[in-house]
């Protein structure tokens, strides 16, 4: 399995969790018994002082010195672990193996103390305590030792147990953790398996598993969501390149048509001219199309207009008046034009914008009537709105107006310039400068403009 299986992780931070739980527990619990345990000799070595202080300091003759003798060394036969010294100025009052270090030991400070004899791993723990002179006997020290070895044994034996022990809690924990996270995937497993099976043809296809924890739920929507729009993309790129194949094919028919009528026979080159005329006039539009094209992917390719230049909107739209001058002749329509605002646009694609809402306008105009441009400063953008009188829109047209060829009025595809993409370059200018389009249709009058930031 892949070392970046999600299952292998979460197992991983459950042996990392368990052993980090395991270490603070078992540090404590360590303590506390290592604390009890260094307790235990001295409790040990209290109790038998408080049996024995009576008896040793009780007597004061040979005679009963003789049977206090016996009784230690019936004591220290019984538990190998207990030692016993008495020392004194005389001889006969004294009990025990004495070395010079036990000696010296024994002439030190009164109270617990541990004694490190040669050979000994452990020390021994050593309660010296004094008694006064009393009938015969002189002054003594009574000392009474343990050995620790045990309990030394005994910590180290909890040590090795609690080791173990979190080295198996450890490896428990990590297959537990493994197992309860290969269940806890088998909802994000199935989801996989479920989104396989979503070939490319089945673009209506969504994944449509449950119930499901709230956390893939969530997922689970956003997925859809994603394939809901990747499903409209794929649409819109389908009809997209019907239409484009459509409107190519129509110049290109036309020049291949005329193309082959002027050569069945012999022509007058007056007649081979008008032909070419013609020919150049199909060309010239389909050069257009592949243009505007061209502008659409790139838009489609996220580019944001970088030539900004600070400029009058109703300057901009003079100026494209003039340019449109012979076509408003034409047309036999006049152009009002009301407001201003000053912004930040790249000149050219302004203009390339409103060059195409006049002509929309224009196009849509009957002779002898106004088209309104109107400026209008908001809060926070200025819209831009070109006004023709004219039949109703229908509202089901209204939102799709500025999609590529997209017309409301399907006999009309092929008049003169127009492809059918003048408004969907319109959104995609404003969309390069952070701004929307919109359209209105009211009161008989056809509104299409944009919105530019401020």
């Amino acid at each position: 399995m892949s070392s970046n299986s999600i299952a292998l992780r979460l197992s991983g931070m459950f042996t990392l969790v368990a052993l980090l739980v395991f270490l603070l527990i078992g540090g404590a619990l360590y303590q506390q018994v290592d604390k009890g345990l260094g307790l235990l000799p001295e409790a040990e070595l209290d109790a038998r002082y408080s049996v024995l202080e009576s008896t040793v300091g009780r007597y004061g003759t040979p005679e009963h010195w003789v049977k206090i003798n016996s009784k230690l060394k019936l004591l220290g036969e019984e538990d190998k672990r207990i030692s016993f010294w008495i020392s004194s100025g005389d001889p006969q009052y004294e009990y025990g193996d004495f070395t010079p270090q036990i000696r010296e030991f024994a002439n030190g400070p009164l109270g617990m103390r541990d004694l490190q004899l040669p050979g000994q791993p452990y020390p021994l723990k050593v309660l010296v305590s004094q008694f006064p002179a009393k009938d015969q006997r002189p002054p003594l020290r009574f000392m009474i030792g343990i050995d620790t070895e045990t309990f030394h044994q005994t910590q180290h034996n909890l040590l090795i147990a609690l080791i173990g022990l979190a080295i198996v809690g450890v490896l428990l924990a990590s297959a537990l953790g493994y197992w309860v996270a290969r269940i806890g995937l088998k909802p994000l497993i199935k989801l996989s398996h479920e989104a396989q099976r979503l070939a490319p043809p089945l673009r209506a296809g969504r994944l449509r598993l449950s119930p499901l924890p709230p956390e893939l739920e969530q997922f689970v929507d956003s997925f859809n969501s994603t394939l809901e729009r990747v499903e409209q993309a794929y649409s819109r790129l389908e009809s997209f390149n019907a239409d484009v194949a459509h409107e190519l094919r129509s110049p290109l028919t036309n020049l291949i048509g005329q193309t082959q009528v002027a050569l069945t026979r012999g022509r007058s080159a007056e007649h081979y001219f008008e032909v070419l005329q013609s020919n150049l006039e199909e060309l010239e539009r389909l050069r257009s199309i592949i243009n505007d094209m061209l502008f659409l992917a790139s838009a489609d390719q996220g580019s944001k207009a970088t030539k900004l230049t600070s400029t009058s909107l109703a300057d901009e739209v003079a100026t494209t008046l003039e340019y449109l001058d012979f076509i408003l002749e034409d047309a036999q329509v006049q152009v009002h034009v009301s407001g201003d605002a000053q912004v930040q646009i790249e000149i050219a694609h302004l203009r390339r914008a409103l060059i195409n809402l006049l002509s929309n306008a224009v196009q849509h105009t009957a002779p002898g009537q106004v088209i309104e441009v109107q400026i209008t400063v908001e809060e926070h953008q200025v819209s831009i709105g070109v006004a023709n009188p004219g039949a109703p829109i229908a509202s089901e047209h209204l939102p799709r107006l500025f999609e590529r060829f997209y017309r409301v009025d399907a006999s009309r595809s092929n008049s003169g310039n127009n492809h059918g993409l003048g408004l969907a370059i319109v959104k995609a200018i404003a969309l390069m400068h952070g701004g929307d389009v919109f359209v209105r249709s009211d009161r008989g009058m056809n509104t299409f403009g944009i919105h530019l930031p401020v």
